[in-house]
């Protein structure tokens, strides 16, 4: 589907170096220079509202002698509320322009010569000694271009014209009678304006390379990340855009994992190996898989489809237990996923309620996914390749879903992925965990040797007797007690009530009952661990 390493060919607006005078900046980075004209858009307000409160509140009781006072020309004050009022225009139209190409960089220009005539006019108001003064408008002009990063061209009109500020304030100064200085005089003290003028070019060209850089490992190859929409012990989960086509995507960046502590290229071979194989499922309720890569340290990514609607830990989190023909349809359809992986030798290892997905798709309601099939590990007996690319067995999932094989740390095969749907049978039915205990620990030990409660013996209600014995089977300590296969649990399944559950029974929950759950908090920004440090090991077709 797309080359190894998630590459995107197209070259972003402008060249490496900047913006190009005929092209905007990319959205990200303009929304960015938007937010700190913003910024600078306050301070401006503060420090000019401080000028005008120190001249008229504070000045007048410092008792200073005459030729002590502050120089605050008449006309500072009109000049400083047309600053404020100017500062809160540009505050307002910020984020609309910076949508809108070329018009960030002529509001910042604008706004920059504004202040600039504002300070070169109060500063050549009254005569002043002109030798080994140097002028306020050299700060301004060096710190501008850094905040909307605008082409070499436009900086250096847009700085030549701040810096002719004072030179302006001399010639009002003049057509008011007052007589000017030497004119050696007047170009020694106004040169560094036209210095800092000439340097301002390279802040904005550096600021605007190293955006460009970031922009380009945003996109994660062809895709864009756009907002963070989960995290976990695992990694992060972010929506993204494809950028070519009109397709959206999560990208799971995972932190570390334990496949990757062997050497380099074997754990890149394995994660390679088993990354395809997942890829390859085509169950219309197994999570597709679009593309997988390895960074240059080490950490994996996957690229997957976007799924609308809820796990089934927050479903119960906010819905509470769920009706037993519910259950019944919802593991039905898991079963089904994981037939299709246990035939190809897949177990997943990971089965919980976070890990599966409760959505619509299409005209369908009440759809399962079964999600993080990333992660998945052959069984011992359909390895079919080197063995030096399998690690040793380590234990791993979720302990309070862990099949008692697993949490001994002994072979596993696809009957412990049974024991997790059993588990997250349990939990809907009940909205309890098979095993509670106050560590990690403590609910391993009681997956290995207590026995589970019945689901109706812990509601204090009958639960419908199939649903609740097939529950049970599947949490049963030996794996050879457990249902042979997850095609003769979905079986099962079918008798125990699934086809209860109809779509319009499911349709009217969805459209009366559930509510999307609010994001909460800011939109985090992409990470910067996972910028530019993608290496081409591999990627799944699709």
């Amino acid at each position: 589907m797309s080359n190894p390493g998630l590459v995107d060919p197209r070259p972003l607006t402008g060249p490496v170096g900047g913006p190009s005078a005929r092209e905007p900046l990319p959205d990200e980075l303009a929304l960015e220079a938007a937010g700190r004209l913003r910024v600078a858009c306050l301070v401006m307000l503060a420090l000019w509202t401080t000028m005008l409160a120190v001249n008229h509140l504070v000045a007048p009781f410092l008792n200073m002698r005459p030729d002590q006072a502050i120089a605050w020309p008449p006309i500072a004050d009109a000049l400083a509320v047309g600053v404020l009022a100017l500062s809160v225009v540009v505050y307002r139209r910020a984020p609309a322009d910076a949508l809108a190409g070329h018009r960030l960089y002529t509001l910042a220009i604008a706004y920059e010569v504004a202040i600039a005539f504002a300070i070169g006019v109060i500063n050549q108001w009254q005569p002043q000694a002109l030798a080994g003064r140097l002028s306020w408008l050299c700060v301004l002009i060096l710190i501008f271009p850094s905040i909307v990063p605008a082409p070499p061209r436009k900086v250096l009109v847009g700085s030549l014209l701040a810096a002719s500020m004072d030179p302006v304030g001399l010639l009002i100064a003049e057509a008011r009678g007052l007589e000017l200085p030497p004119l050696p005089l007047l170009v020694w003290t106004y040169l560094p304006n036209y210095i800092c003028a000439g340097l301002a070019v390279l802040p904005s060209k550096i600021i605007t390379h190293l955006g460009s850089k970031v922009s380009r490992a945003r996109r994660l190859g062809s895709y864009r990340l756009i907002e963070r929409i989960g995290r976990g012990g695992m990694g992060e989960v972010w929506k993204a855009e494809h950028q070519l086509f009109a397709r959206p995507a999560a990208i799971k960046l995972i932190a570390g994992h334990g496949m990757l502590e062997a050497s380099g290229l074997v754990a890149a071979q394995r994660f390679r190996r088993e990354a395809e194989a997942a890829a390859g499922l085509r169950s219309p309720h197994t999570i597709q898989l679009y593309d997988f890569g390895i960074t240059r340290d080490g950490r994996l990514y996957y690229v997957m489809e976007l799924l609308d609607g809820t796990d089934l830990e927050s479903l119960v989190a906010r819905y509470g237990p769920q009706p037993a023909a519910r259950v019944a349809c919802i593991l039905r359809q898991a079963c089904r996923s994981l037939a299709e992986a246990h035939t190809g030798g897949l177990v997943h290892r990971d089965i919980k309620p976070a890990n599966l997905h409760l959505g619509r798709v299409g005209l369908e309601y009440d759809f399962v996914k079964v999600l993080d099939f990333g992660l998945v590990k052959r069984d011992g007996r359909s390895l079919g390749e080197d063995v030096r690319l399998t690690a040793p067995e380590s234990m791993s999932g979720t302990p309070a879903y862990m099949a008692p094989e697993m949490a001994a740390g002994e072979p596993v095969d696809a009957r412990a992925d049974l024991y997790g749907l059993g588990c997250v049978g349990y939990f809907l039915l009940t909205g309890s965990l098979v095993f509670e205990g106050e560590s990690a620990m403590q609910l391993v030990l009681k997956h290995i040797q207590s026995p589970p409660v019945p689901p109706s013996v812990r509601l204090g209600r009958p639960v419908p007797e199939t649903l609740e014995r097939l529950i049970m089977a599947c949490l049963a300590k030996a794996p050879s007690a457990r249902p042979a296969d997850a095609a003769t649990l979905a079986e099962g399944l079918t008798h125990a009530g699934a086809n209860d559950w109809s779509q319009r029974d499911a349709r009217q929950w969805w459209e009366n009952t559930f509510t999307p759950k609010p994001v909460s908090g800011p939109i985090a920004s992409p990470p910067t661990e996972f910028l530019e440090v993608l290496q081409p090991h591999g990627a799944a077709s699709s």
